[in-house]
């Protein structure tokens, strides 16, 4: 059984996105990040939650605790469709292999073109491709 594929089915067929699931290394814990266009309140984790723990009980998923929660607001980047969805946002950039003597990057996301990441920084554009990126974040604004 993959859980991944088991926990993206019942987020998204309550309404939400999935945005990451953490499994710790032991599969005693496991963290879903749950998304939605109008904000995730304290009653979408909840019912996400309550609909999780009865199809793992029936699905015979072993662990310990299950947190549901928002991305918060220094989501992560995971898809290519993240990328595209937040174009015009401050982010974070971490590649596996470095450009130019540099890994990480910060400017704002220009969206997506032929399948790679562009990102505008003081020190010009880039175009990153996705399968290069570590890992990405929206930068917070308050």
């Amino acid at each position: 059984m993959n859980l991944q594929g088991l926990v993206e089915q019942v987020v998204g067929g309550l309404g939400f996105e999935l945005v990451d699931l953490e499994v710790s290394p032991k599969g005693r814990l496991l963290r879903v990040f749950i998304d939605i266009e109008r904000g995730v309140t304290v009653d979408d984790c909840a019912t996400v939650s309550n609909q999780l723990t009865r199809v793992f009980e029936v699905e015979n998923v072993d662990y310990d605790r299950l947190e549901v929660s928002s991305p918060g607001l220094d989501r992560p980047l995971k898809k290519l469709a993240d990328f595209e969805r937040f174009a015009g946002q401050e982010a974070q950039v971490k590649l596996l292999a470095p450009v130019g003597n540099q890994k990480n990057f910060m400017g704002v996301l220009g969206g997506v073109k032929d399948g790679a990441v562009v990102l505008s920084t003081e020190k010009g554009e880039f175009v990153f491709a996705f399968d290069q990126i570590d890992k990405a974040r929206l930068v917070p604004k308050f």
